[in-house]
C-alpha cells in the first residue's frame, strides 16, 4: 500500500506541468516610445548620467543638511513602516499559499483504556444441607491500546495547477507590495526635498519683505514730515503707508508659513528637525544635481516602482485566470497514515505491530449553480481591469516626466530673465528716488519704482523654487532614488 502511495505521489509531480493560466504578454504601445524633444523641451546633454536610477539621492542631493533630514525621514516616516509592514504581510500570505503545495505531515500517539465486564449471573442449586439460595459472579477485564501515527490528510494533487497558481497569484502580490514600498520610499525623498526647498524660498521671501518694509518705513516717515510742513501731500503719505502696511502683512504671514513649513517637515521626517538642519535662504547655490538626462527613450518608464508594481498585480490577475480553470476539473486528494498500534507501550515498534492507511479521493464539478462560470468570468474581468490599470499607469508616469521635462526646457531662461528684471528694477529704484529728491520726477514714480522692486524680488525667489522642485519631481518621475544599498530591508528577495 506505502508503494501505491509513493506511486500516486509520484504521478502527481509528473501531471504537475500542466498550468491553465493563460501565457503572460506584457502590454506594449500604451505611451510613445520617445520623450516629447524640441520647442519647450531640452537639448540632450553630454554630462547627463545614461540611467537615472543609479544616481542615489546621496549624490543627488548636494546640500548636506538636506541629507542628513533625509536620512532621518527613512529611519522615521510612519508610512515608510507602514509600506514596510504591509511588504512582510504579503510575504507571509504568500509562504502560506504556497504551503498548500506540499503536504501537511503531523504525528500524533494516543492511549485508550476500557474497562469491559465479562461477568455473568445465575442461580444457586441443592446445597449440602445449607438449603437453597441465589448468588451472582461479576468478571472484568482491562484493555489498554497504544498507537502512534504519522500522515497527511486531504493533500491535493495538484493536476491542472490551481495550487500553483494562486502560489504564483500570492507571490506577485508580494512583489507588488515591495514595489509600493519602492514607490513610497522615492515619494518621500522627493517630499522631504521639496518641502525643505519650499522652507528655503519661504525664508529668502521673509528677507525680502524684511527689507522692504524697513525702506518702505523710512520713506513713510519722510512723507509724514514732509506733509507737517507741508511739503507733501496726505495722498503721497497714505499710498506710501498703504504699501507699508502691505510689506508688514507679508512678514507676518511669511512667518506662519515658514512656521507651518516646519511642521510639514517634522511630519515627514517623522521627528523634529534640528536647527542646525533647517534652511536659511535659498541664496544662489543649489541643493540638487542639474545634470539629469533629457533624450531618453520612454522604455525607462518600465523600471519605475509604480509601473513595476502595477506589472505584478497584472501578472496575479493572470494567474488567477488559471486557478478559475483548474476548478472546472476533477480534485484529487490523498490521505495517507503509517503507524503502529499494540496493547502494551513497550510493543509499539515490534514486528507486526506496523499499521497503514491510504484514501485517495476524486470530487467532479457536476452542478454548481454556475459558481465556477461566474468565477472564472470575475477573474478575466479583473485581469482586463489590471491591464487597463498598467497602461494608466504608464500613461501617467509618461506625462509627468514629460511635463518636467518642458518645465526644464524653459526655466534657466525664466531664471535668468527674473533675475536681470529684479536688477533692473533695483536700478530703477535708486534712480527714481534720486530724480525724487532732486525735484526731476514726482512722488508716485519713486514709489511705484519700489513695488516694482519689492515683486520682481519676490518672483525672483518663487522661480528658483520652481527650479529645484523641477529638477526632484524629474528625478522623482524618472525612477530616481533606488541606487543599489538604498533599497529598504524588506528580506531575501525571490524574484523570477
Amino acid at each position: 500500500m506505502t508503494k501505491r502511495i509513493a506511486f500516486l505521489l509520484a504521478g502527481a509531480s509528473l501531471l504537475g506541468g500542466c498550468n491553465l493560466a493563460p501565457k503572460y504578454i506584457r502590454p506594449v504601445g500604451a505611451a510613445p516610445e520617445q520623450f516629447p524633444q524640441g520647442g519647450a523641451y531640452p537639448a540632450p546633454r553630454a554630462d547627463a548620467p545614461a540611467d537615472i536610477a543609479l544616481v542615489g539621492w546621496r549624490d543627488f542631493f548636494t546640500d548636506p543638511r538636506l541629507v542628513a533630514v533625509i536620512e532621518t525621514g527613512l529611519a522615521n516616516n510612519r508610512d515608510l513602516r507602514v509600506a514596510a509592514a504591509n511588504v512582510l504581510q504579503a510575504r507571509a500570505q504568500y509562504r502560506v499559499q504556497r504551503a498548500d503545495q506540499l503536504p501537511a505531515i503531523s504525528a500524533n500517539g494516543s492511549a485508550t483504556y476500557t474497562n469491559s465486564p465479562l461477568g455473568a449471573a445465575g442461580a444457586g442449586g441443592a446445597g449440602t444441607g445449607v438449603g437453597m439460595g441465589t448468588g451472582s459472579t461479576s468478571l472484568s477485564t482491562d484493555i489498554a491500546i497504544y498507537s502512534a501515527n504519522v500522515g497527511f490528510s486531504s493533500f491535493e494533487l495538484d493536476l491542472f495547477g490551481r495550487l500553483r497558481n494562486l502560489s504564483r497569484a500570492a507571490q506577485e502580490q508580494y512583489f507588488a507590495s515591495e514595489e509600493a514600498a519602492r514607490t513610497a520610499r522615492i515619494s518621500l525623498i522627493a517630499e522631504i526635498g521639496t518641502a525643505w526647498a519650499t522652507m528655503a524660498s519661504d525664508q529668502e521671501q521673509l528677507r525680502i519683505a524684511r527689507e522692504t518694509l524697513k525702506t518702505f518705513e523710512q520713506t513713510l516717515d519722510l512723507t509724514r514730515a514732509q506733509f507737517r510742513i507741508g511739503v507733501a501731500s496726505e495722498l503721497e503719505s497714505r499710498q506710501v503707508e498703504t504699501n507699508f502696511e502691505g510689506a508688514r502683512n507679508d512678514v507676518a504671514a511669511l512667518t506662519t508659513r515658514i512656521a507651518q513649513d516646519q511642521n510639514a517637515l517634522n511630519l515627514l521626517v517623522g521627528t523634529t528637525v534640528p536647527a542646525e538642519q533647517l534652511p536659511g535662504g535659498l541664496g544662489g547655490e543649489d541643493i540638487t544635481r542639474d545634470a539629469l538626462p533629457s533624450d531618453l527613450s520612454s522604455s525607462v518608464l518600465l523600471k519605475r516602482p509604480d509601473v513595476l508594481q502595477a506589472e505584478h498585480q497584472l501578472i496575479a490577475e493572470n494567474a488567477n485566470i488559471g486557478a478559475a480553470r483548474a476548478a472546472f476539473f476533477p480534485q484529487i486528494s490523498l490521505t495517507g497514515t503509517i503507524g503502529t498500534i499494540g496493547t502494551a507501550l513497550s510493543g509499539l515498534f515490534r514486528s507486526g505491530s506496523y499499521t497503514y492507511t491510504g484514501s485517495p479521493a476524486i470530487g467532479l464539478p457536476i452542478f454548481d449553480g454556475g459558481r465556477n462560470r461566474a468565477n472564472l468570468d470575475y477573474a478575466r474581468a479583473s485581469q482586463q481591469a489590471a491591464v487597463a490599470t498598467y497602461e494608466r499607469t504608464i500613461q501617467t508616469a509618461f506625462r509627468e516626466v514629460a511635463d518636467a521635462l518642458a518645465q526644464r526646457g524653459t526655466i534657466v531662461e525664466q531664471i535668468d530673465a527674473q533675475t536681470r528684471r529684479a536688477e533692473a528694477a533695483q536700478v530703477a529704484a535708486r534712480l527714481s528716488d534720486a530724480r525724487y529728491r532732486a525735484g526731476v520726477d514726482s512722488f508716485l514714480t519713486a514709489l511705484d519704482a519700489q513695488r516694482t522692486t519689492y515683486a520682481a524680488q519676490q518672483q525672483l525667489a518663487t522661480t528658483r523654487l520652481s527650479r529645484i522642485n523641477n529638477l526632484i519631481e524629474l528625478y522623482r518621475a524618472l525612477g530616481g532614488g533606488l541606487q543599489q544599498g538604498d533599497l529598504p530591508e524588506t528580506g531575501p528577495q525571490t524574484r523570477r
